[in-house]
């Protein structure tokens, strides 16, 4: 199964996209789209939806996973932040596509297991998560990755997982498993 994350910004959007086995993650691509500070702020937007457009059409994602909008400085940037969150809505719903929503304490313990992480911390489980030698550079495509990989994390004990290449179901995610339904063999 393949999970593409979002991490909307109107200066710069991350990305990330992320296969699953069930159990083991890979990542497939991530990085940021910017445009030109000088650009206007429809022109950033028309690449946004332009790359976004062409990375779901490249990766083949299965789903879309989306940050949420929480928190922002004022009433302008929390504006601005929905328009690039629309554009890229738009981009996956145009790839017929899922799209899940996650609010950032979502995210965290989805990936960290404490939802007020610092961010250093969630980047630095993304790095681990993915077996990756350094964290995913800019933080917007760490920040996705890790969108991605709640997604994954958030789905139902007993989801089948898809295998990209014949479209079969390859593994089944497991049912978890507890010390506390431990009982020792009987003699």
């Amino acid at each position: 199964m393949r999970v593409f994350g979002i991490d909307p910004g109107s200066e710069r959007t991350g990305y990330g996209c992320v296969e699953t086995d069930g159990s083991r993650h890979r990542i497939v691509m991530c990085g940021a789209i910017g445009a030109p500070a000088s650009a206007s702020f429809s022109d950033k937007l028309f690449e946004i939806h332009r790359r976004l457009v062409e990375l779901l059409a490249e990766c083949r994602a299965d789903s879309v996973a989306i940050e949420n909008i929480f928190y922002a400085a004022n009433v302008r940037s929390a504006l601005k932040l929905g328009h690039a969150r629309g554009v890229a809505m738009l981009a996956a719903a145009e790839a017929g596509l899922t799209v899940v929503e996650y609010t950032p304490a979502e995210i965290k313990r989805a990936v960290v297991g404490y939802g007020r992480a610092e961010k250093q911390q969630v980047q630095h489980m993304v790095k681990l998560l993915l077996g990756l030698a350094a964290v995913p550079s800019p933080h917007d495509a760490a920040d996705a990755l890790a969108v991605a990989i709640c997604h994954v994390h958030s789905l139902p004990r007993g989801t089948p997982v898809w295998g990209p290449p014949s479209g079969e179901p390859i593994r089944v995610k497991p049912d978890p498993t507890s010390w506390r339904r431990y009982r020792p063999a009987r003699p």
